[in-house]
């Protein structure tokens, strides 16, 4: 039986903690609901920074997911592959809108419903289902098409001045929609990109299945240093690759936050190149490494799924707690409508230094169940539903 392969758990590990960082500022942050950290006018540095470093989670765990999928191949056939990733893609997506939505908003009415990571994550596992049975080539070509082609709808999105309709926001633009007089739903991850790093991921599985390590290092590290200088090159053209241009700023460090500010909703081919490069070369990195850290890291990334849900919950549970303390009424929070959830007032909250200092709370509080939870799951293999788990 093939034994997993640790750098993939260290990474994706590594990735989920990080994302419980930008949870944890969206719902604790006093500028988490009334600015973007983004925004280089009145951010600060580490704000920034906060905000950036959590770019790599999201099209890291998707790559990783398609990478993943290609691992089981040793044992799954073709078919129960492709009929494995649509029932899971397809059991996501409903995760996404009832759990996770209500555990984002606390709103048992879903008056505001969000489709993110989860959903992207599912629908491009569907579409892979389908891709697995036609020949790798044709999966990595694809792939490349999508993720290098993508952008060329951004002349036209940023000309045109009427609002999307749905099926266009949910293939490649992020959108707001009315559903009724009630209930609203916003598209934050439009699945055309997403599935095309899928792919991609996918395909790397050939390389990470390898068992010549000196070929998978070099196209790691190769691949990931290539992918870096296409991103400096064709980022400082300002030609293509982004809808969000880069600017001189009133200092050298100003600029480079511009330069390296690129835009997730969709994921452009430039936020790709910076996130996946580095990645690339972790993998590559950390292949071999065996210490205290990476077995404690990779245990997030041996339950991802499992620990997404509990983070959420954890994290909007403490929020509510503090929401509470600083002097709100229940019916002051159920009747709220200023913000994604309804025990949140924009404007309240704490410094940045609080934020992370809960964080660490949270994802240290979690790891002896994702720990239970990983032993469960490695000692009750015959449970063919751990797997959606």
């Amino acid at each position: 039986m093939q034994k997993r392969i640790q750098s993939v758990d260290v990474l994706r590990g590594l990735v989920m903690v990080i994302m419980a960082l930008d949870h944890t500022r969206d719902f604790f942050h006093s500028r988490a609901m009334v600015d973007n950290p983004l925004n280089l006018e009145t951010t600060t540095v580490a704000l920034f920074f906060t905000r950036f470093i959590t770019h790599y989670c999201a099209p890291v765990f998707v790559f990783l997911s398609g990478t993943s999928a290609y691992l089981q191949r040793n044992k799954k056939s073709k078919a129960e592959l492709s009929s494995f990733l649509m029932k899971r893609g397809l059991w996501l997506i409903f995760v996404e809108i009832v759990v996770i939505n209500f555990l984002f908003s606390f709103d048992p009415g879903y008056h505001f419903v969000a489709l993110q990571v989860i959903w992207s994550i599912g629908i491009s596992m569907i579409i892979l289902g389908l891709m697995v049975w036609l020949p790798l080539p044709a999966i990595l070509v694809t792939g490349l098409v999508i993720v290098l082609g993508h952008d060329l709808l951004d002349a036209f999105e940023l000309s045109h001045k009427a609002p999307f309709p749905l099926w266009y926001d949910l293939i490649h633009h992020s959108g707001g929609h009315a559903l009724n007089e009630h209930h609203n739903l916003f598209v934050m991850y439009p699945f055309l990109p997403w599935a095309g790093l899928m792919m991609l991921g996918y395909c790397v599985g050939v390389i990470m299945r390898s068992e010549n390590a000196w070929l998978r290092r070099r196209f790691l590290i190769g691949t990931g240093l290539a992918m870096l200088l296409f991103f400096i090159v064709v980022r400082w053209s300002n030609f293509y690759g982004d809808p969000a241009p880069w600017s001189s700023q009133s200092t050298l460090l100003y600029t480079f936050l511009s330069f390296i500010n690129v835009s997730k909703y969709p994921p452009s081919l430039l936020y790709i190149c910076i996130t996946i490069g580095p990645a690339l070369i972790f993998l590559a990195l950390f292949e071999n490494t065996q210490n205290a850290f990476t077995r404690f890291i990779s245990v997030y990334g041996r339950v991802p799924f499992f620990y997404y849900v509990l983070h959420f919950a954890l994290i909007h549970s403490l929020s509510t707690i503090a929401f509470f303390m600083r002097g709100h009424s229940f019916e002051e929070g159920w009747n709220n409508t200023e913000a994604f959830s309804k025990f949140s007032i924009p404007g309240e909250g704490y410094p940045l230094a609080i934020v992370y200092l809960i964080w660490a709370f949270v994802f240290l509080s979690l790891y002896p169940l994702c720990k239970w939870y990983d032993r469960y799951r490695a000692a009750h293999k015959e449970k063919w539903w751990l797997s959606y788990l």
